[in-house]
């Protein structure tokens, strides 16, 4: 319904732009006849004159309908170029600068949710695995794989050695390096009764990241756990 809206808009506007061209080139033939008249010595000039006059106004008034057919149809093509081609060209712009595997990656997140979503644990560890490779710099996939293995697995040591595997197998903005070493010291505390590891792990953050928040909240931790 909408395209045959628009078809019938362009047929009119094409039907009127036809008509306006014709009525002026017929104008502008009857302007030129009456015109030749003027020099001829059996014609009554006044009679000519007025001829030449009423012509000559119906074809500004047809001029002034060309104009009129020109407003309407830029505004036409205006309206359908921020409707339909501007969108079409932002979509492709935004996919030219941004695509460079946002989709693949947000498409296997959701694949591993679904699985987790349909209670297939493994299929969804190994989905976040999958979205891992791909978004390296992102700990959401690890993150997503730990809370699996403790809460859903009961397996508190699969989880630890997957936050190790993390940590040793790739470099780490600070911010995401202190959060993983946080959350691997508070499973060795929480899931193993393993505080003097998750203690060795809090040593570990104030070392490798002194003098900032992740370190002093390192102390605060330590200090809670009576070891300060």
């Amino acid at each position: 319904m909408k395209w045959l809206l628009h078809l019938l808009v362009i047929g009119a506007l094409g039907a009127g732009w036809f008509y306006n061209y014709k009525s002026q080139h017929d104008a502008q033939k009857k302007i030129a006849a009456i015109e030749d008249r003027q020099n001829s010595s059996t014609e009554d000039q006044d009679k000519v004159a007025r001829e030449l006059e009423n012509a000559k106004s119906a074809k500004d008034e047809k001029g002034f309908a060309g104009f009129l057919l020109s407003f309407l149809t830029a505004g036409y093509v205006g309206l359908s170029f921020v409707t339909y081609a501007l969108p079409a060209i932002a979509h492709k712009f935004t996919h030219a600068v941004y695509d460079s595997g946002e989709e693949v990656e947000a498409d296997l997140y959701q694949a591993a949710r679904s699985k987790l979503a349909q209670g297939d644990y493994e299929g969804a560890i190994e989905g976040f695995r999958e979205a891992a490779a791909n978004d390296p710099e992102n700990r959401m996939a690890w993150v997503e794989i730990v809370k699996i293995q403790k809460e859903q697995l009961h397996d508190p040591a699969a989880a630890i050695q997957t936050l190790r595997g993390a940590l040793e197998n790739h470099a780490w903005a600070e911010n995401d390096a202190a959060f993983l070493l946080f959350r691997l010291a508070e499973l060795y505390d929480e899931e193993m009764a393993d505080r003097t590891s998750g203690a060795a792990i809090l040593e570990q953050v104030i070392g490798q990241f002194p003098g900032t928040r992740h370190a002093a909240n390192a102390r605060h931790k330590l200090h809670e756990w009576g070891l300060m």
